[in-house]
Protein backbone atom coordinates (compact mmCIF):
# COMPACT_ATOMS: atom_id res chain seq x y z
CA UNK A 1 0.00 0.00 0.00
CA UNK A 2 1.26 3.44 -0.91
CA UNK A 3 0.95 6.97 0.43
CA UNK A 4 -1.46 7.89 -2.38
CA UNK A 5 -3.91 5.27 -1.08
CA UNK A 6 -4.28 6.89 2.35
CA UNK A 7 -3.28 10.55 1.94
CA UNK A 8 -5.74 13.40 2.40
CA UNK A 9 -6.53 15.17 -0.86
CA UNK A 10 -7.17 17.68 -2.24
CA UNK A 11 -4.86 19.31 0.28
CA UNK A 12 -5.80 22.57 2.01
CA UNK A 13 -3.03 25.15 1.55
CA UNK A 14 -2.24 28.79 2.32
CA UNK A 15 0.06 31.36 0.75
CA UNK A 16 2.92 33.05 2.63
CA UNK A 17 1.04 36.37 2.90
CA UNK A 18 -1.86 34.88 4.90
CA UNK A 19 -1.93 36.08 8.50
CA UNK A 20 -1.35 33.52 11.26
CA UNK A 21 -4.77 34.47 12.64
CA UNK A 22 -6.44 33.42 9.39
CA UNK A 23 -4.27 30.29 9.14
CA UNK A 24 -5.25 29.23 12.65
CA UNK A 25 -8.91 29.81 11.85
CA UNK A 26 -8.60 27.56 8.78
CA UNK A 27 -6.97 24.81 10.86
CA UNK A 28 -9.67 24.91 13.50
CA UNK A 29 -12.49 25.04 10.96
CA UNK A 30 -11.08 22.10 8.99
CA UNK A 31 -9.93 20.16 12.09
CA UNK A 32 -6.30 19.96 10.91
CA UNK A 33 -3.02 20.88 12.57
CA UNK A 34 -0.78 21.79 9.63
CA UNK A 35 -0.99 23.64 6.33
CA UNK A 36 1.38 23.36 3.37
CA UNK A 37 2.36 26.81 2.10
CA UNK A 38 2.42 27.44 -1.64
CA UNK A 39 3.39 30.44 -3.77
CA UNK A 40 1.15 32.05 -6.36
CA UNK A 41 2.12 29.37 -8.87
CA UNK A 42 1.11 26.56 -6.51
CA UNK A 43 4.71 25.56 -5.76
CA UNK A 44 5.37 24.23 -2.27
CA UNK A 45 7.52 26.72 -0.35
CA UNK A 46 6.94 25.75 3.29
CA UNK A 47 4.68 24.27 5.92
CA UNK A 48 3.13 25.82 9.03
CA UNK A 49 1.72 23.98 12.03
CA UNK A 50 -0.64 24.91 14.81
CA UNK A 51 2.31 24.69 17.20
CA UNK A 52 4.28 27.18 15.07
CA UNK A 53 1.45 29.68 15.33
CA UNK A 54 0.95 29.24 19.06
CA UNK A 55 4.68 29.65 19.67
CA UNK A 56 4.66 32.84 17.60
CA UNK A 57 2.15 34.44 19.99
CA UNK A 58 3.54 36.47 22.91
CA UNK A 59 3.57 35.07 26.44
CA UNK A 60 1.11 36.11 29.13
CA UNK A 61 3.90 38.25 30.61
CA UNK A 62 3.81 40.74 27.74
CA UNK A 63 3.30 44.41 28.58
CA UNK A 64 1.31 45.06 25.41
CA UNK A 65 -2.29 46.15 25.75
CA UNK A 66 -5.06 43.98 24.31
CA UNK A 67 -5.40 46.35 21.35
CA UNK A 68 -1.65 46.39 20.73
CA UNK A 69 -1.48 42.64 21.11
CA UNK A 70 -4.25 41.94 18.61
CA UNK A 71 -2.76 44.41 16.15
CA UNK A 72 0.71 42.87 16.49
CA UNK A 73 -0.56 39.32 15.97
CA UNK A 74 -2.69 40.31 12.97
CA UNK A 75 0.42 41.57 11.18
CA UNK A 76 2.37 38.31 11.46
CA UNK A 77 2.18 36.26 8.26
CA UNK A 78 2.61 32.57 7.64
CA UNK A 79 5.71 33.31 5.58
CA UNK A 80 7.48 34.72 8.64
CA UNK A 81 7.14 31.60 10.79
CA UNK A 82 6.77 28.69 8.37
CA UNK A 83 9.33 25.91 8.03
CA UNK A 84 11.00 26.35 4.66
CA UNK A 85 13.00 23.11 4.42
CA UNK A 86 10.00 20.85 4.03
CA UNK A 87 10.35 17.08 4.23
CA UNK A 88 8.12 15.54 1.54
CA UNK A 89 7.33 12.14 0.07
CA UNK A 90 6.27 11.06 -3.38
CA UNK A 91 2.78 9.60 -3.82
CA UNK A 92 4.19 6.14 -4.63
CA UNK A 93 6.19 5.98 -1.38
CA UNK A 94 5.33 2.92 0.73
CA UNK A 95 3.28 3.74 3.82
CA UNK A 96 5.81 2.21 6.18
CA UNK A 97 8.56 4.35 4.67
CA UNK A 98 6.46 7.48 5.24
CA UNK A 99 5.90 6.40 8.85
CA UNK A 100 9.65 5.85 9.31
CA UNK A 101 10.42 9.31 7.92
CA UNK A 102 7.91 10.90 10.29
CA UNK A 103 9.27 9.02 13.31
CA UNK A 104 12.93 9.66 12.48
CA UNK A 105 12.36 13.37 11.88
CA UNK A 106 9.77 13.85 14.65
CA UNK A 107 7.16 15.37 12.36
CA UNK A 108 3.42 14.70 12.33
CA UNK A 109 2.73 15.10 8.63
CA UNK A 110 4.34 15.06 5.19
CA UNK A 111 3.25 16.88 2.03
CA UNK A 112 2.82 14.39 -0.80
CA UNK A 113 4.24 15.18 -4.22
CA UNK A 114 3.74 13.96 -7.76
CA UNK A 115 7.07 15.01 -9.19
CA UNK A 116 7.24 18.65 -8.07
CA UNK A 117 3.46 19.08 -7.78
CA UNK A 118 1.73 19.01 -4.38
CA UNK A 119 -1.11 16.46 -4.49
CA UNK A 120 -1.90 15.64 -0.86
CA UNK A 121 -0.72 15.28 2.70
CA UNK A 122 -0.18 12.19 4.85
CA UNK A 123 -0.41 12.62 8.62
CA UNK A 124 0.01 10.61 11.79
CA UNK A 125 -3.79 10.39 11.99
CA UNK A 126 -3.90 8.73 8.55
CA UNK A 127 -1.27 6.22 9.64
CA UNK A 128 -3.09 5.54 12.89
CA UNK A 129 -6.15 4.53 10.85
CA UNK A 130 -3.94 2.21 8.80
CA UNK A 131 -2.69 0.63 12.03
CA UNK A 132 -6.31 -0.08 13.03
CA UNK A 133 -6.83 -1.82 9.69
CA UNK A 134 -3.63 -3.86 10.01
CA UNK A 135 -4.62 -5.10 13.45
CA UNK A 136 -8.24 -5.79 12.48
CA UNK A 137 -9.35 -3.50 15.29
CA UNK A 138 -12.84 -3.04 13.89
CA UNK A 139 -13.41 -6.74 13.18
CA UNK A 140 -14.85 -9.09 15.81
CA UNK A 141 -13.12 -12.41 16.28
CA UNK A 142 -10.47 -14.24 18.24
CA UNK A 143 -7.28 -12.26 18.83
CA UNK A 144 -4.22 -14.46 19.20
CA UNK A 145 -0.67 -13.51 20.19
CA UNK A 146 2.10 -16.05 19.62
CA UNK A 147 5.84 -16.11 20.14
CA UNK A 148 7.37 -18.10 17.29
CA UNK A 149 10.89 -18.92 16.12
CA UNK A 150 12.06 -16.69 13.28
CA UNK A 151 12.69 -19.55 10.89
CA UNK A 152 11.42 -20.46 7.41
CA UNK A 153 8.12 -22.35 7.37
CA UNK A 154 7.00 -21.36 10.87
CA UNK A 155 4.32 -18.95 9.66
CA UNK A 156 3.02 -21.51 7.16
CA UNK A 157 2.69 -24.06 9.98
CA UNK A 158 0.68 -21.58 12.07
CA UNK A 159 -1.69 -20.53 9.31
CA UNK A 160 -2.25 -24.17 8.31
CA UNK A 161 -3.19 -25.03 11.89
CA UNK A 162 -5.78 -22.25 11.86
CA UNK A 163 -7.12 -23.33 8.46
CA UNK A 164 -7.46 -26.93 9.65
CA UNK A 165 -10.12 -25.88 12.19
CA UNK A 166 -11.94 -23.67 9.66
CA UNK A 167 -10.48 -20.39 10.91
CA UNK A 168 -10.31 -17.37 8.61
CA UNK A 169 -7.37 -15.06 9.36
CA UNK A 170 -8.57 -11.49 8.73
CA UNK A 171 -5.40 -9.76 9.98
CA UNK A 172 -1.86 -10.86 10.73
CA UNK A 173 1.08 -8.78 11.94
CA UNK A 174 4.55 -9.63 13.20
CA UNK A 175 6.62 -7.70 15.72
CA UNK A 176 10.09 -7.91 17.22
CA UNK A 177 10.31 -10.73 19.72
CA UNK A 178 12.21 -11.16 22.95
CA UNK A 179 15.46 -11.50 21.00
CA UNK A 180 16.57 -11.77 17.34
CA UNK A 181 15.69 -15.48 17.21
CA UNK A 182 11.91 -15.06 17.52
CA UNK A 183 8.96 -12.90 16.55
CA UNK A 184 5.61 -12.03 18.08
CA UNK A 185 2.73 -12.87 15.73
CA UNK A 186 -0.67 -11.24 16.30
CA UNK A 187 -3.69 -12.56 14.40
CA UNK A 188 -7.41 -11.84 14.30
CA UNK A 189 -9.33 -14.98 13.37
CA UNK A 190 -12.99 -15.52 12.48
CA UNK A 191 -15.20 -18.56 11.84
CA UNK A 192 -13.61 -20.77 14.52
CA UNK A 193 -14.10 -20.99 18.27
CA UNK A 194 -11.40 -19.83 20.65
CA UNK A 195 -11.06 -23.34 22.08
CA UNK A 196 -10.65 -24.93 18.64
CA UNK A 197 -8.00 -22.33 17.79
CA UNK A 198 -6.21 -22.89 21.10
CA UNK A 199 -6.09 -26.66 20.62
CA UNK A 200 -4.91 -26.35 17.03
CA UNK A 201 -2.07 -24.00 17.87
CA UNK A 202 -0.98 -25.98 20.92
CA UNK A 203 -0.98 -29.15 18.80
CA UNK A 204 1.25 -27.36 16.30
CA UNK A 205 3.75 -26.72 19.08
CA UNK A 206 3.34 -22.95 19.04
CA UNK A 207 3.96 -20.83 22.16
CA UNK A 208 0.64 -19.14 22.92
CA UNK A 209 1.10 -15.78 24.69
CA UNK A 210 -2.52 -14.53 24.71
CA UNK A 211 -5.88 -15.56 23.29
CA UNK A 212 -9.08 -13.58 23.72
CA UNK A 213 -12.43 -13.12 22.00
CA UNK A 214 -12.98 -9.54 20.84
CA UNK A 215 -16.47 -8.10 20.40
CA UNK A 216 -16.50 -4.85 18.42
CA UNK A 217 -19.31 -2.42 19.18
Amino acid sequence: MFVKDRMSHPVITVTPDVSIVDALEIMRREHIRRLPVVDKHGKLVGIVTEKDILHASPSSATTLSVWELNYWISKITVGEIMTRDVITVQEDTCLEEAARIMADNKVGGLPVMRGDKLVGIITESDLFKVFLELMGARVPGVRVTLLAPDVPGELAKITQAVADVGGNIVSLSTFEGEDPTNRYIVMKIRDASSEDIRRALESAGVQLVDLRTVHVQ
